[in-house]
């Protein structure tokens, strides 16, 4: 992977969480993954309300690690 993109993945892991999921969720549309993988338009209405919800501040992003975490503790 050429240095430049290396450098410029540091830069973004340095954003606030909302800004990284801003900028994934840009990047992923415009990958086009519609055509190898084809999503429901129910699906889509709800990745849409989830992005929107994200984008406005409605919802708080948690790592992956304090998800688990959590679910560990509400179901043990």
């Amino acid at each position: 992977m050429p240095k430049k993109i290396k450098d410029i993945a540091e830069s973004i892991l340095t954003l606030p969480a909302n800004s990284r999921a801003y900028l994934a969720e840009v990047l992923l549309e415009s990958l086009d993954f519609e055509e190898d993988f084809p999503i429901n338009e129910e699906w889509m209405k709800e990745i849409k309300r989830r992005c929107q919800e994200i984008d406005e501040g409605k919802v708080e992003l948690i790592s992956g690690k304090e998800g688990l975490a959590q679910l560990q503790r509400k179901y043990s």
